[in-house]
């Protein structure tokens, strides 16, 4: 099997090591997104509605650079700093996915990079041709 690596300006630069998302057979792996402006690099700190709306911003100019959308997405996991901001969290998700929703973990985690409220990370199914 190979992989191959996306890469788009819509969506914040890697800040370490790994490739913004993989695209293996048939599904495409993206990497954890935060509230970060692709444009400047800037963390957009505020509210977890702000936060979870420009994450979820930079996971679908993602999902748009490997031929995929929202609603290819299969399996997400959800990280948050505090699980008291997870219906405000949910209700911008649930804005974003159509149904059937994709399967979802969420956890509450002690820390995230850059100082987010908010990564979500996600897997979705792309078909190859042929």
């Amino acid at each position: 099997m190979t992989r191959q690596a996306i890469s788009t300006t819509a969506a914040p630069a890697a800040i370490g090591p790994y490739s913004q998302a993989i695209v293996a057979g048939d599904l495409v792996f993206c990497a954890g997104q935060g509230a970060i402006e692709p444009a400047t690099g800037e963390v957009l700190t505020g509210s977890i509605e702000a936060e979870t709306t420009r994450t979820l911003t930079n996971i679908g100019a993602l999902l748009e650079a490997a031929g995929v959308g929202f609603a290819d997405v299969v399996k997400t996991t959800v990280f948050l700093t505090d699980l008291g901001d997870f219906a405000a969290m949910n209700a911008i998700y649930a804005t974003f996915f159509p149904d059937p929703p994709p399967a979802r973990s969420t956890v509450e985690v002690a820390g995230l990079p850059k100082g987010f409220k908010v990564e979500i990370e996600v897997i979705a199914y792309k078909p190859r041709a042929g």
